[in-house]
């Protein structure tokens, strides 16, 4: 819905602090936000003073939608609906009185917030809001002030272009533009860890493409379904996503007959590092990002974590590597993947699990336990067969 020929306002985070390639970022940010506005109408994007400005061109626009769209682009710390008009004083009351006119009725106290970036504003930012707020006072008499804790703040900006009038900003998803940081491959599973590593590492302006490690039947249709629906939830964040399902029964059952039970997982792992690694070289990716968490399980033990990397080219980004399971559960609730995360569908993971894992494990001796295995072989099978299924929306 629009009204009163309303707009968006985007205020930006740390990309103010880039120096000479700011206009780099701002440009990678915009044309994310224009893509992610293209199902919700025409709109007119532009860039002044760290902040990035959307107007609607036509009434068609969803404005809601768009709003929402919005708050989950990286790079956006705040996000207002708000509105533009003159820089002239009484013009500023006029259009905070017809614009807020629901909100300031219902209000029982408020107060009247200003800032004025642009300097030749003849007002000063406190003078700008007592003069607003005794007019909106003188308007709306059921109203009392309150400086501390009002109901509602009428937020005033005056900037290059026009002076805008909102009630505050909503906060933004924070970090920096998809796209701005490179490409990394994100081993994607169904459990909880992994979609919020995904989403930390694109939060830092990384494009991600995602790889699912599938063991059919071992684990259902509904399990690769599930890690779609994870993904669908993350694609607001991510921008573009395509998940390559990588078939990797073969792999599990030839380690499970030909190697030492407790290396059983390690050398698993090993495998999706060779794999992603491969996809990574393929697509231009400078990085591979997992969920692990050190110490959570016998596989994630420094040790471990050391065997398991030592079989990639490329660094491995590990987002999760301090958090505790509280810190991580609470960030999937907030993004939105948790409850599907615990749908009750294993993934590769939970396929043979050694009774007794090692968990202190040099690489050498995961070398020699992996030996009877026709690795690169294994790898290219598993690679020819990838299925790639973009997420869409």
């Amino acid at each position: 819905m629009i009204r009163m020929n309303d707009m968006i306002l985007l205020k930006l985070g740390e990309l103010i602090l880039k120096g000479l390639n700011k206009k780099q970022f701002e440009r990678r940010l915009i044309a994310n936000i224009e893509r992610r506005l293209k199902t919700f109408g025409e709109f007119r994007v532009y860039s002044a003073q760290s902040a990035i400005y959307i107007e609607p061109l036509s009434d068609n626009c969803d404005m809601d939608r768009a709003f929402t769209a919005m708050c989950k682009v990286f790079g956006v710390v705040s996000v207002s609906r708000a509105v533009a008009c003159p820089k002239d004083a009484d013009r500023i009351f006029e259009t905070a009185r017809a614009y807020l006119k629901d909100e300031l009725s219902q209000a029982g106290s408020f107060k009247v917030e200003s800032k004025r970036s642009d300097k030749r504003f003849p007002m000063t930012s406190i003078d700008l809001s007592r003069y607003v707020g005794g007019k909106l006072h003188d308007a709306f008499p059921h109203l009392t002030v309150d400086v501390h804790t009002p109901e509602l703040i009428v937020n005033i900006e005056v900037r290059d272009f026009a002076a805008y009038v909102h009630t505050g900003g909503t906060p933004g998803a924070g970090g920096l533009p998809v796209g701005s940081g490179g490409r990394a491959v994100s081993l994607l599973s169904g459990g909880i860890d992994s979609p919020v590593s995904t989403y930390m590492i694109a939060k830092r302006g990384i494009s991600i493409i995602p790889v699912h490690f599938f063991s059919f039947p071992y684990t259902s249709e509904l399990a690769k379904q599930k890690v779609l629906d994870i993904a669908a939830v993350l694609l607001p964040y991510c921008g573009k996503l395509t998940v390559e399902i990588v078939p990797f029964t073969k792999i599990q059952e030839e380690i499970r007959r030909l190697c030492p039970e407790e290396y059983l997982t390690l050398i698993m792992r090993r495998f999706m590092m060779r794999i992603a690694d491969r996809i990574a070289q393929k697509n231009g990716c400078g990085a591979l990002c997992t969920g692990e968490n050190l110490g959570q399980v016998a596989s994630q033990t420094m040790e471990a974590l050391a065997v398991t990397e030592d079989c990639t080219s490329l660094p491995v980004l590990r987002p999760l590597i301090g958090f505790d399971k509280e810190e991580i559960v609470s960030l999937a609730r907030k993004i939105g993947t948790y409850e599907l995360s615990i749908l009750p569908y294993e993934d590769c993971c939970t396929v043979f699990t050694p009774r007794h894992p090692r968990t202190k494990p040099s690489v050498s001796e995961v070398v020699e336990a992996e030996k009877p295995l026709d690795i690169e072989a294994l790898v290219q099978e598993a690679i020819q067969g990838i299925e790639r299924l973009p997420i869409v929306t």
